[in-house]
């Protein structure tokens, strides 16, 4: 199965100052940018921060202007669709403060998960959510969930580009069943797997009962 990872944002390993600053800097940073295009929604605001979060890449990661094009492609239809509603009912000026801003922002976040190793980015959401333990919060079971689906979306998306392929190779794209049935019946086969492999690890179903110290293969249980 091919990978998509760089194109939705996950590590890959490089060089640059970005790879060397601290996970908790580069949220902030990132946090800020959404902050700032939302707070003060002017065209000079969006180009700050647009070129901020682009020389960050380009400098901070050493990342080619393609690469990055390549990061915005899953999310360009709806960015070229709402840049033209915006264009047209409020004019193209604040089709470049919308557009312009919510790019930053997918940069901005791209910044942080392409330059941060997976294990650091988990560590850093557990740190985050343990203050919610008072609340019954898990901190290690919500970055096992975030970790899951990280590694699900690639493997998702390259099944659906593959399933597509092999549909037009037969000359049957268009077939609705033909499409839709091999990509439905790879993702229960990678939902099993995944299950099995936390089984295997002790989690899942029965940790609940584990936690109220009842034996899940006691059968009065």
């Amino acid at each position: 199965m091919r990978g998509y990872g760089s194109t939705l944002g996950l590590y890959q390993h490089g060089q640059g100052f970005l790879y060397r600053t601290p996970l908790s800097l580069k949220a902030v940073a990132s946090l800020a940018c959404a902050v700032a295009v939302v707070t003060w929604r002017s065209p000079s605001t969006t180009a700050i921060t647009l070129t901020v979060t682009l020389c960050a890449l380009l400098i901070g990661a050493h990342l080619s202007p393609l690469r990055i094009l390549r990061m915005l492609a899953p999310a360009a239809p709806v960015l070229a669709i709402l840049a033209l509603y915006q264009g047209l009912a409020q004019g193209w000026l604040r089709a470049f403060t919308v557009v312009g801003g919510i790019t930053a922002c997918l940069l901005a976040a791209r910044a942080v998960t392409l330059t941060t190793p997976m294990q650091s980015l988990l560590d850093g959401v557990v740190r985050l959510v343990r203050p919610f333990r008072v609340v019954g919060a898990d901190p290690e079971r919500f970055a096992l969930a975030l970790s899951i689906m990280l590694r699900s979306i690639p493997y998702l998306a390259g099944l659906f580009m593959d399933v597509r392929e092999a549909a037009r190779a037969r000359g049957l794209e268009r077939n609705a069943r033909v499409a839709v049935t091999p990509l439905v019946i790879g993702a229960v086969a990678y939902a099993h797997r995944t299950g099995e492999a936390l089984a295997a690890r002790g989690l899942g179903e029965h940790d609940g009962d584990r936690d109220r110290g009842m034996d899940p293969h006691d059968p009065g249980a």
